[in-house]
């Protein structure tokens, strides 16, 4: 599926992306705005996640349902993210009803009504609730808050309870004044689409937008050091939640490929070396994987594990045995190929997606990230060798770097079982 991708900066400061894709008929369109958790302070946190909500509460010249019947015409669905550092729109249209689909989004973007708050407040509250309630998803921002603590990476994107529930319309308005202007915005689109129409439409488009009363300003990146740390959270629950994590790399760090290869052999596929210690060859977990996120500045690794109180030691001691095994033996050739090999396949399958070219396109020109073509993102893989393996394990899974944390009945029993692992790791207060 041949394409290129075309980049057009309007003379306001909005960035559109688009790459062209033949023999489909359909776009996906998504308008990507600088703004996240990590912009607000602890007195916003929250508002980034609620905006968004917002913004489907109809516009100038759209109502609320109005938005939901042109969509659901289209045989479109209509949705958005709010992430660390990005908030999203994005939908996937027929290419007759592109244009129809950026003006109400545009809309959206620039001019929501901001009416509805009542009830959309209730909205969220329901959903951070019913987030609290799911111990399989906490668990991550249990291990954000400690390996992040006092910074706003480790907050929750869905933000507290009680800023969501103070938020006034005045507040939100001010809020999306600060932070959606043109120059924070990147349009990006892929699929059956023409460039120069998109940047017509824009233009446009976004004359409404309110220019920047200033620069948004990302926090300082969080402070080395600190020590691991241990965060408990008591829930009755049936299993055991874990996490076990650090700091990782930024996201324009070079390693990035290596790293990315790195999780495919350690928890990344059903192949893995954790998935099979834990859950084929013992069946101590029926949930087993690795992960990684990158930011502007740092990043995080990590690992789950859900598993009964009876499993907890033995799974600790296995996880502990194959960390090590990947700090301190070189991995073998065939291995390797099959990480790389996996990695690759899984990036070459997902350009095959119009949605997932448009969503690389609007978050790597959103962060000035380079967008390279295929050919160069399969040769980086190949060149990942065993010591690039060996040495980003030793440094990112070393046991005096890592943080725990958990969800579970009993804080004693879980820590009587993962004591070996949890040596080096200090109490939080």
């Amino acid at each position: 599926m041949a394409s290129e991708h075309v980049i057009t900066e309007l003379p306001g400061g909005v960035r559109v992306a688009s790459e062209r894709v033949p023999a489909v008929r359909s776009v996906a369109l998504g308008f990507w705005i600088g703004t996240g958790s990590i912009t607000e302070t602890d007195e916003q946190a929250g508002l980034s996640h609620l905006l968004e909500h917002m913004l489907f509460r109809g516009t100038a010249r759209y109502g609320s349902e109005e938005i939901d019947q042109i969509f659901d015409a289209m045989g479109a669905e209509l949705n958005a993210g709010t992430g660390k550092e990005t908030t999203s729109v994005y939908a996937r249209v027929l290419d007759i009803h592109l244009e129809r689909a950026f003006d109400v989004i545009a809309q959206m973007i620039t001019e929501p009504a901001m009416s509805g708050l009542a009830e959309e407040r209730e909205v969220v509250l329901e959903e951070i609730a019913m987030y609290e309630d799911d111990p399989q998803d906490l668990i991550f921002d249990v291990l954000g808050e400690a390996t992040f603590p006092d910074h706003p990476l480790g907050r929750a994107i869905l933000g507290r309870s009680e800023v969501v529930a103070g938020a006034t319309r005045k507040q939100l308005l001010a809020f999306h004044r600060e932070r959606y202007f043109p120059t924070n915005v990147v349009i990006a689109a892929a699929g059956s689409i023409d460039h120069d129409q998109l940047v017509n439409w824009a233009e446009v488009a976004m004359v409404s937008a309110a220019p920047a009363s200033g620069k948004l300003s990302p926090p300082a990146p969080p402070a080395p050091g600190g020590g691991p740390r241990t965060l408990f959270r008591t829930k009755d629950t049936e299993q055991y939640h874990v996490c076990l994590g650090g700091v990782g790399i930024a996201r324009d760090d070079e390693r990035r490929f290596a790293l990315r290869v790195l999780d495919s052999l350690a928890g990344g596929t059903s192949s893995s070396r954790l998935f099979q210690a834990v859950r084929e060859q013992r069946g101590l977990a029926y949930s087993v994987f690795s992960f990684q996120s990158l930011y502007a500045h740092t990043g995080q690794v990590g690992l789950y594990v859900g598993t009964r109180a009876d499993n907890l030691a033995e799974v600790a001691g296995v996880i502990d045995d194959e960390l090590a095994r990947l700090r301190q033996e070189p991995v073998s050739e065939e291995e390797l190929a099959r990480a790389k090999d996996n990695v690759k396949g899984r990036v070459v399958l997902a350009m095959e997606s119009t949605t997932a070219r448009m969503e690389r396109l609007g978050a790597s020109v959103l962060a000035e990230m380079p967008i390279l073509e295929l050919d160069e993102v399969l040769e980086r893989i190949d060149a990942v060798d065993a010591k690039q393996i060996e040495a980003l394990a030793s440094e990112l899974f070393d046991p005096a770097r890592l943080c725990a944390a958990a969800i579970g009945p009993d804080e004693e029993i879980f820590r009587g079982a993962f004591a070996p692992l949890l040596a080096s790791v200090v109490e939080a207060p």
